[in-house]
């Protein structure tokens, strides 16, 4: 088992002391609390690769206000933006990473340019991103990262997730 666990994700800069915009991975409720060790993937120039979360503060359904220990102005904010936020599976409470009842599983999967890709069979959890394992019709799987730049919409009442990846990728 990993040492670290995907349990965030840095959506956007959300004001000019450095708060982050914050949503859940896939299929986890939200577990970043204060005081809690997060390690900033992929790391970039410039930005911590680790803080304590200072504050979180809920904003609206699923998306929360999180302020982190040395991000204090809105520049670092940027940088961070997009990173998932890694939490060692030691400091959260045992069962936390239980998949959820709302989980992805089953959802249709279409692309922008392919159409019809496959359905959900299960999320992979990855050091820097989710990846969703789409079984395809012909058989095969294929794995599409779970990040905003592919993910057009998730249609939870019609249980499909719009994609729009690049060219060749499904073909991998």
């Amino acid at each position: 088992m990993r040492a670290w666990a995907n349990v965030a994700e840095l959506a956007k800069p959300k004001n000019l002391a450095g708060g982050l915009v914050a949503r859940s991975a896939p299929g986890l409720p939200f577990l970043l609390r204060e005081g809690l060790e997060v390690a900033f993937v992929p790391p970039q120039l410039d930005a911590p690769r680790r803080a304590r979360v200072a504050s979180v503060r809920e904003q609206a359904k699923g998306t929360f206000l999180v302020t982190f220990e040395g991000v204090d102005s809105i520049e670092v904010a940027e940088r961070l933006a997009g990173c998932c936020c890694l939490v060692r599976r030691a400091d959260l409470p045992q069962d936390a990473l239980a998949p959820s009842s709302t989980g992805l599983e089953g959802f249709e999967v279409r692309d922008a340019r392919a159409g019809h890709v496959g359905f959900v069979a299960g999320v992979e959890e990855g050091p820097g991103q989710t990846l969703l394992c789409v079984e395809r019709p012909d058989g095969r799987t294929s794995l599409v990262p779970l990040v905003d730049a592919f993910v057009a919409d998730i249609d939870e009442d019609a249980r499909r997730i719009d994609v729009d990846v690049p060219d060749g990728l499904l073909d991998l």
